[in-house]
């Protein structure tokens, strides 16, 4: 291959310059219609990533909890993006702002950067949210990307970057938003969670399906909402049996008593019909049902209607729509339980996300007393700190040996992460529990207060941790707190983990 002569790369440093000063001058000179009025205050609005941050705010508010995740991918990625350029970018390339002379002084900012042109920070920016936002929200990207196209060709058309900064400040938000992708997968990159495939019928409207709807899940402040409409609406046919508010009654009439009765009755109608166990409530009320489901031989369809829903998140259900399509579909899979107990106790109890031990059940019962009051998130905070200030190590026996533990948790399957941090299964049916233990020792309480104030105490760093079948535990003090799937409730003496591989069958959202 012939060698590119010395004289040929001096022309072309010199000449891509001179087009990207041409570009400048023939776009800055020429009259835009309807630019002046809009593009100038465009600019200005995205000062400091201002324009973005407040479309993250609204879509937050009233996006649900996608909104929230394509809202926090944006701003990470522009954060990225706005690291790389102020960091590498101006530093590296060191290039004269353009001259206003073709720029009408109608258009100019009032406040000219002093900066290097080099890379457009804004460009990088607004290409760096919309992407990221796309990557969660394809038709949210599509929306944002001809107000991302406008911010960008505004510091051209005020006067304040030559066309090529702004190219390069768009490629290196683009590279910004596919880094951060690459360290925190979407949930359509990772792989379909929970196989192998079972048998379950396709219930077309949810014609067979019987859902009890626990009113009271996730309601921890404010007035009482009826969730029941939207599942109404999206599975016309099923039969909804509400439960926990002032019309939880069954089909007959009576009182509906406990929510483990309302979902035997279901349990039994829907076993006539050939249908399946609906039900619609965080993951404690999804829990008994799963109870249920497994005693009568159903499948069970669950709808998210709690405060984080993390045994639906996991399956890939977010919505009552998501629930809807998965029950249509006939789509299901087996999933994994652990049974706990203490001898043929142990038969009918089970875990579908995680189990805890030591200080955390008591943070829950704290925490939970105060978040209608406050709000999670402080009280999480206050309960933190209570826990912290009184607590003391449990001693107890785990596998024949006697250890004091500040914090055990074990999940049912692996715990793995979205980039670095463990959040979620990818796997609902490993046949392994996930076990870390924070023992007694120097800053353990510092471990275990950042652990309570990111509300994941598994994420806290351990000094133990296995993969295993079995988890004994025994010399559990009278009273000793445990957390199974956000409840809390209490035990004494001995207990035992075990796996139930493909114990149940759950409806899912259909993959390609």
């Amino acid at each position: 291959m012939p060698r590119q002569r010395p004289g040929t790369r001096c022309r072309m440093r010199h000449t891509l310059p001179h087009l990207d000063r041409l570009v400048f001058v023939h776009i800055a000179s020429r009259e835009w219609p309807g630019a002046r009025s809009v593009l100038p205050r465009l600019s200005r609005s995205a000062n400091h990533g201002l324009l973005w941050c407040g479309i993250a705010a609204g879509a937050a508010a009233l996006g649900g909890r996608p909104g929230r995740r394509a809202a926090l991918r944006g701003l990470a990625s522009l954060a990225v993006a706005s690291a790389a350029v102020n960091t590498l970018g101006k530093r590296s390339v060191r290039r004269a702002r353009p001259l206003l002379d073709a720029v009408p002084v109608v258009r100019r900012l009032h406040r000219q950067p002093f900066t290097s042109s080099f890379p457009s920070g804004h460009a990088a920016s607004a290409v760096a949210f919309a992407t990221g936002v796309g990557f969660e929200k394809p038709w949210w990207g599509l929306a944002l990307a001809p107000v991302a196209a406008s911010v960008a060709f505004s510091r051209i058309y005020t006067g304040v970057h030559y066309p090529g900064d702004v190219l390069a400040g768009a490629a290196l938000g683009a590279g910004a938003a596919f880094a951060v992708r690459g360290l925190a997968p979407t949930r359509a990159q990772l792989a379909p969670p929970a196989r192998p495939r079972a048998d379950a019928p396709a219930l077309p409207g949810g014609r067979g399906l019987v859902v009890v709807a626990n009113l009271g899940s996730g309601q921890r402040a404010g007035a009482h909402v009826d969730r029941t409409q939207e599942l109404r609406r999206v599975l016309p046919h099923a039969e909804v049996v509400p439960y926990g508010g002032p019309r939880a009654r069954t089909s007959r009439g009576a009182a509906a008593g406990t929510l483990t009765a309302a979902l035997e009755d279901a349990a039994r109608r829907a076993g006539v019909r050939g249908g399946a166990l609906g039900v619609l409530g965080g993951d404690g009320t999804v829990n008994a049902a799963a109870t249920v489901a497994v005693r009568y031989g159903l499948p069970l369809a669950v709808l998210p209607g709690g405060t984080h829903n993390h045994f639906a998140h996991d399956l890939g259900i977010e919505t009552a729509a998501d629930a809807a399509r998965a029950v249509e579909s006939g789509e299901a899979v087996a999933v994994d339980l652990a049974r706990f107990g203490a001898g043929p106790d142990r038969a009918g109890r089970y875990v579908l996300n995680t189990f805890s031990l030591g200080v955390y059940p008591e943070l829950v019962r704290i925490r939970e007393r105060w978040a209608r009051r406050i709000g999670a998130w402080p009280a999480g905070v206050l309960a933190a700190w209570e826990v912290l200030r009184t607590a003391e190590p449990l001693t107890v026996e785990v596998n024949g040996t006697r250890r004091a533990v500040w914090l055990l948790f074990a999940g049912n399957c692996r715990y793995r992460g979205l980039g670095l941090t463990p959040v979620r299964r990818h796997d609902l049916a490993d046949g392994v529990l996930d076990v870390r233990v924070v023992h007694g020792g120097r800053l353990a309480r510092t471990r275990l207060l950042a652990a309570a104030l990111t509300g994941s105490p598994h994420t806290s760093p351990v000094l133990g941790e296995a993969r295993l079948r079995t988890l004994r535990l025994s010399g559990l003090p009278t009273g000793t707190s445990l957390a199974v799937d956000g409840e809390v409730t209490t035990w004494e003496g001995e207990l035992t983990l075990e796996k139930a591989n493909e114990a149940l069958t759950v409806y899912r959202l259909p993959y390609a």
